[in-house]
């Protein structure tokens, strides 16, 4: 079969994989697809965690399972085999007596990496690796980052003004002044369903008591972080809610004088969050770059003027793309 064929599928599989994002933490969100006669006859993706594994919905979703001896499965990550809270993904493909099996990327965590496809290959399986390598990798980033790099994937996002500042000098009232436009907020509204946590420093919370949840979407709401060296932030402040776990990190948890991003990724790390996204404020933004402790930033330019104010990151990035939000324009970049 042709390597055009087997990218295909494996595309097929990284799209479909996408339904999992926001849900399958700290697990990846994989994508398979099997394929008998040039014909996908079953299809899954991770399910929420706790759940079953792409691989494991995708043989499930089959309905005649005596295709599946002569059948290829696509997946977009190495399957598991160990035992966690579900049994080895590897057992079940062997089971089915699935004869062939196109692996997007190995897994680099420790208890999987090539330990699958050593199974596979021993129960008589022909395993093929590295099929839209780069694309599956890019796809599984958060997973990657959280066990190499042993830290969250770091999502800084902002919105700044034409002229370049994040707030205004002053304000009357202790709420956000808003920079962008409503269609821009809802997509904001989407990315914190996304992660697994969103961080901000004190100030934010003074000067906006947000209540760092998803509103506008449909979706969870991430775990809040929220930097307090000298806990001076009240139990009246909305983070201090029910609508989600809040995290405080203050001077009894690390030490100010030191770097500080390394000691947050590492308490983050710690309780198992493998990707966040950073909206403020200012200083805190900054200390992430300056620690070269991020991954993504998504900036926003309203069209609106405050000729004075808080000047926005000082950074450095590679701009992978843009896009206009009506009147706003949305910058990505990620760390050279």
């Amino acid at each position: 079969m042709s390597v055009k064929i087997h990218e295909k599928y494996i595309k097929r599989c990284i799209e479909i994989a996408k339904n999992g994002l926001g849900t399958t933490a700290p697990n990846p969100m994989v994508g398979c697809v099997i394929v008998h006669e040039n014909k996908i006859i079953g299809e899954g993706y991770t399910s929420a965690y706790g759940g079953n594994h792409a691989e494991i919905n995708a043989m499930d979703s089959v309905q005649d399972k005596s295709l599946l001896k002569a059948s290829t499965l696509y997946v977009t990550l190495e399957p598991c085999s160990h035992f966690g809270k579900t049994p080895p993904c590897a057992d079940a493909i062997i089971k089915y007596q699935i004869p062939k099996v196109v692996i997007g990327t190995m897994d680099t965590h420790s208890k999987v990496s090539g330990k699958g496809i050593e199974k596979l290959k021993s129960s008589g399986c022909e395993v093929i690796v590295g099929v839209l390598e780069d694309e599956c990798k890019a796809h599984h980033k958060r997973f990657f980052t959280f066990h190499n790099n042993k830290r969250p994937y770091i999502i800084l996002k902002w919105a700044e003004t034409n002229d370049g500042f994040i707030a205004p000098k002053s304000k009357d009232e202790k709420k956000p002044v808003w920079i962008t436009n409503e269609i821009s907020r809802q997509l904001v509204h989407k990315w914190r369903a996304e992660e697994q946590a969103i961080l901000v420093g004190t100030n934010t919370i003074i000067q906006d008591n947000p209540s760092l949840t998803v509103r506008d979407w449909v979706g969870g709401n991430p775990v809040r972080i929220v930097i307090d060296k000298d806990e001076k932030l009240s139990k009246d402040h909305t983070i201090f809610d029910e609508t989600s776990e809040t995290i405080m990190i203050s001077k009894n948890q690390v030490d100010f004088n030191q770097p500080l991003a390394k000691q947050i990724c590492n308490i983050l790390f710690e309780n198992t969050i493998n990707s966040i996204i950073i909206e403020g404020g200012s200083q805190t933004f900054q200390t992430f770059i300056d620690e070269n402790l991020w991954d993504e930033a998504r900036v926003f330019t309203g069209n609106i003027t405050f000729n004075e104010g808080v000047k926005a990151p000082n950074f450095n990035g590679k701009l992978i793309s843009q896009e206009k939000i009506t009147d706003d324009i949305l910058r990505i970049y990620v760390k050279d």
